[in-house]
């Protein structure tokens, strides 16, 4: 039995993502931690703060230790954090006197914490090669149809006519600035956790400080202005990208569950799931996915942004709620990720269809258009009424607006120009160009 759709065996496979599930399983945790023990150690050992030979002992015991995670489970229930129970494993795995330099001098915090960060550091490189991937098949989407006419659509009805590039440059723009945003937190949250009991390293002494630096070096991690055990502020905030970029990915995934409906059929996405009863449905299945795990993250991020106050120096309930909804907020972003970059490039767009919608109102949508364009002769209230006045007619004849307007005005107004969409989509092209611009220069930084 399952608790979490993420590590079902029957629902993995449409909630999961592998490659970021392996970072955040327990053997991946307990490897973190053991990277941590034996980066210490090598630190402290530089420092002259315990033996080199004990070090070179840690080192070489950590890299092959690999223990049962259920062997820790006990220890971890009893302490509420699994750090004690892997130390005392490591331990007697070391054996004799090397033993009693594993863990010297930190506390379970500084191990969790910063086997967090390390596994983070991966996650976040899965996570943005996945958004450039996506964004490099947005830009094509884009570029490809930015003279596809289409229908515009405000509060779900037709408005004016848009370009179906414009709306791929829509999903990708977002993506673009997330990516820089991540980015650019990264330098703020792949940091050590290194102090103490209680944040001072007081129990490393007077050699705290180079321990502090060597470890930074062994880890590959900056070192933090202090500790940041009861600070999660950054988390929170990388949190918050999260949710932002699935959010992002679930617009995109709203407006092509809407645009592949039956009655509209402007595009098909992904390759469409079946009906255990229905052989003609095709369900948009990946795109139902990304709507669904944007609401999801929309839900955990307001839980997780709770764990963010703590009480003094450390709170063992807001760092247990982090556990409980981080890994889950990471996994959603990843599925979502993976499903979107394999969506994109067999979207299907169907521009006979969308040809076809941009007639359903017999001219309607362009009134806008005809208002303006009456307004140079007649001015913008004459020209306003007499447009709703064609409008009417057009309803009640159940003929084209513009087969309307004539009848109403002798306005020298060229009505086969202003009644083709294509001339009616402003700067839409412009806007496409600068999007793509912008998505260039960020996927080449």
């Amino acid at each position: 039995m399952t608790i979490s759709p993420f590590d079902s065996a029957l629902l993995g496979d449409l909630f999961s993502d592998p490659e970021i599930a392996a970072l955040f399983d327990d053997k991946a945790q307990i490897a973190s931690m053991l990277l941590f023990e034996s980066a210490l150690a090598a630190a402290e050992a530089r420092a002259g703060v315990i033996p080199t030979e004990s070090a070179t002992r840690i080192a070489d015991v950590c890299r092959e230790f690999t223990p049962d995670p259920a062997s820790l489970a006990a220890g971890t229930a009893s302490a509420g954090v699994p750090v004690p129970a892997l130390v005392k494993a490591l331990k007697a795995e070391i054996g004799g006197d090397d033993a009693r330099y594993v863990h010297f001098g930190v506390t379970s915090q500084d191990v969790v914490d910063t086997g967090l960060v390390l596994r983070l550091r991966d996650a976040i490189g899965i996570i943005r090669r996945r958004i450039r991937k996506l964004a490099k098949a947005l830009s094509v989407l884009a570029d490809s149809h930015r003279t596809t006419i289409m229908i515009g659509r405000t509060r779900s009805q037709q408005a004016v006519p848009t370009t179906f590039g414009l709306k791929a440059a829509g999903w990708l723009a977002p993506l673009v600035r997330i990516d820089r945003r991540i980015d650019s937190l990264s330098h703020d949250l792949l940091r050590i956790s290194f102090g103490g009991a209680a944040g001072t390293l007081a129990s490393i002494g007077a050699k705290a400080g180079e321990v502090e630096s060597n470890l930074a070096e062994e880890l590959e991690l900056p070192a933090s202005d202090m500790p940041w055990h009861a600070q999660r502020d950054v988390l929170v905030d990388f949190a918050a990208q999260l949710t932002a970029l699935t959010g992002a990915l679930g617009k995109m995934g709203q407006d092509l569950v809407l645009l592949a409906q039956s009655e509209i059929a402007e595009v098909q996405p992904g390759k469409g799931g079946g009906s255990s009863t229905m052989p003609h449905k095709s369900n948009p299945v990946q795109a139902e996915m990304l709507v669904t795990l944007a609401r999801f993250n929309a839900g955990q991020i307001g839980v997780f942004s709770q764990s963010q106050i703590h009480d003094h120096e450390r709170s063992g309930s807001s760092w247990l709620l982090e556990w409980l909804t981080l890994p889950q907020i990471i996994m959603a972003a990843g599925t979502a990720l993976a499903q979107a970059v394999d969506m994109v490039p067999a979207l299907k767009v169907n521009k006979d269809r969308m040809a076809e919608n941009l007639d359903l109102s017999r001219g309607a949508m362009l009134a806008e258009a005809a208002t303006f364009a009456l307004a140079d002769h007649i001015g913008r209230d004459a020209a306003d009424k007499l447009v709703k006045e064609a409008v009417a007619q057009s309803a009640a004849n159940v003929s084209n607006l513009f087969d309307e307007l004539p009848k109403l005005t002798d306005a020298p107004v060229d009505w086969a120009h202003v009644r083709n969409p294509a001339n009616y989509v402003g700067q839409a092209d412009v806007f496409v160009d600068r999007v793509l611009s912008t998505a260039k220069r960020g996927l080449r930084d």
